[in-house]
């Protein structure tokens, strides 16, 4: 990046970042913006778990029915 220069103590703090002028902007101005973002992002995380989860209980139940069948043969000697 030409032209761009940095000082040795050129660093920023979060509380800076926080202050700054686009984050005050916006639906996060107020309070009752920050907590409308919060519940969105906790809804959409917990449609994605929700998802996840239902992949998680299929792979689970497959994993004890092949378990079971391995386990089964095993004592009648098939296996």
């Amino acid at each position: 990046m030409p032209g761009l220069v940095v000082a040795l103590n050129m660093t920023a703090s979060l509380a800076a970042f926080a202050t700054s002028a686009p984050l005050q902007a916006g639906i996060l101005a107020s309070p009752t913006g920050q907590l409308l973002a919060a519940l969105v992002a906790a809804a959409i995380v917990i449609v994605l778990g929700k998802f996840v989860l239902k992949l998680a209980w299929r792979l689970v139940t497959i994993g004890i029915v092949v378990v079971a069948a391995v386990y089964l043969l095993t004592v009648l000697g098939v296996i």
